[in-house]
């Protein structure tokens, strides 16, 4: 997403442009990166990982990160029977954890996962409704889940990164970005389908969230997602609580919601059944975090994969924190990738202010409940809108590494790859599903690895 041009000679050469050079800063042998405040314009210039806003400024785009964030972390916890507002809360901890574990060098934001969703339900038998009874057994597979997770990352960290590159050449991590964005669509659209109203309601905020985009300017552009919320919000509150058409907003848990309270934290035990059911789930974190990681490459032009390790060890230690107290297990967020491929504020100071307004959110049920307010229509049209920047943003890797499609190993990786992954195609593993972007990814390797040998071997070692 950066519009700085990329002189490339060939497509299996090309590796993605680093901003550090721009900014030997970035690669300075330190844990974090030396950081710099913005100086650029904002209309015309990405804001770049190591690099910082002002206060107000990076307080406003972290609440647009928690509001993209807010849907699925609510969601997934309610399906598992866990507390909503303790997952919110975890949230925006181990978004800090993962901040500082990967030295500020990976712009991500950390929620609930919702590849935990049919294995915690298997191995607690919860019946779908209200507090799970049987959360602890869940909570203590979680937690080696997520141990298993970050020996993994420690592994990475070990051994390199040059296998990842030779894994996932451009072609592959195109068509991966892409199916993060395919994949999630037909639940969003279908969400936003139940009647002609919450249709026409998703469209407005579409419209809305668009014009924000294109007819204004500077700091107010950037805000896109929050400010076209709002706007929808208003509208529809309008049209349905003071019109009397659709369905009202109901503000009663909202006046019933407490300012401030703790949530309910729960301990955690080991069940052996339990543990292999649910450890598993490490395998399609990995994918699917992967597939996250070199999206985030491919939209800031930064070299983040020698930091993957770091990513994969926080993103694990992240999820064993979060179960320990009874929160669900966490993964970077697509949703988040999408705010900042549309914004262009790559900065991973950003993610720490999201993560401090979730922990305030966690921590008052009244706001909590003012956010859950927000009518699923209006979250399902800003989801349209991420979701899709998402699949854009792999059609522009492949166009900035200048692919070639008028070789077959190429056509074939992508076309089966985004075929796989936007009609959710799921392989099944023993007794755990890797899910449609988890069995994409893995097909992407395996054919450029079947495909592709000779440009794999080209790579640098």
């Amino acid at each position: 997403m950066d519009p700085r041009p990329v002189d490339t000679p060939t497509s299996h050469t090309v590796e993605p442009t680093p901003l550090y050079e721009y900014d030997p800063d970035f690669s300075n042998g330190k844990w974090f990166p030396t950081w710099k405040p913005f100086q650029g314009d904002l209309d015309q210039h990405p804001v770049a990982i190591n690099e910082y806003l002002p206060a107000g400024k990076s307080i406003m785009l972290g609440v647009q990160h928690t509001f993209a964030m807010f849907g699925a972390t609510v969601l997934a916890p309610l399906l598992m029977g866990f507390d909503v507002n303790l997952a919110i809360l975890m949230s925006g901890i181990c978004t800090i954890l993962f901040f500082l574990m990967t030295g500020g060098r990976m712009p991500s934001y950390l929620g609930s996962s919702f590849a935990f969703i049919g294995p915690v339900i298997a191995a607690t038998a919860y019946a779908g409704s209200g507090p799970n009874t049987n959360l602890n057994v869940a909570l203590g597979a979680i937690m080696v889940c997520g141990i298993l997770y970050a020996l993994v990352g420690l592994l990475v960290m070990k051994i390199g990164t040059n296998w990842i590159e030779k894994l996932m050449p451009p072609v592959v991590t195109g068509a991966i970005v892409m199916i993060i964005g395919l994949n999630l669509a037909p639940v969003t659209v279908q969400g936003v389908s139940a009647n002609q109203f919450d249709a026409w309601m998703a469209t407005l905020t579409v419209v809305l969230i668009s014009s924000v985009a294109i007819f204004t300017r500077g700091m107010l552009r950037r805000l896109l997602l929050l400010v076209g919320l709002i706007l929808s919000y208003v509208i529809y509150y309008l049209v349905t609580n003071v019109m009397g058409f659709g369905t009202p907003i109901d503000f009663s848990g909202v006046q019933q919601a407490a300012w401030f309270g703790i949530p309910t934290t729960h301990k955690p035990e080991f069940s052996l059944n339990a543990i292999i059911l649910i450890a598993p789930i490490a395998f399609i974190l990995i994918a699917e975090n992967l597939g996250h990681f070199k999206a985030v490459e491919g939209m800031t032009k930064s070299h983040v994969t020698p930091y993957i390790g770091r990513g994969f060890l926080a993103d694990g230690l992240a999820t064993t924190f979060s179960a320990g107290f009874g929160g669900t297990g966490v993964t970077t967020y697509a949703e988040n990738i999408g705010v900042m491929a549309v914004t262009k504020v790559y900065s991973t100071t950003i993610f720490v202010m999201a993560g401090i307004v979730a922990i305030f959110l966690g921590l008052s049920p009244k706001f909590g409940a003012i956010i859950q307010s927000i009518p699923p229509a209006l979250l399902g049209g800003a989801s349209i809108v991420v979701f899709g920047l998402i699949a854009v943003a792999g059609v522009k890797i492949w166009i900035d590494n200048k692919i070639d499609f008028s070789k077959n190993s190429n056509l074939i990786i992508a076309a089966v790859t985004v075929i796989m992954g936007a009609g959710n195609f799921s392989l099944h593993l023993g007794g755990f599903d890797l899910g449609g972007i988890g069995t994409a990814t893995l097909a992407a390797i395996v054919l450029n690895a079947l495909f592709n040998r000779e440009i794999a071997n080209k790579r640098p070692a």
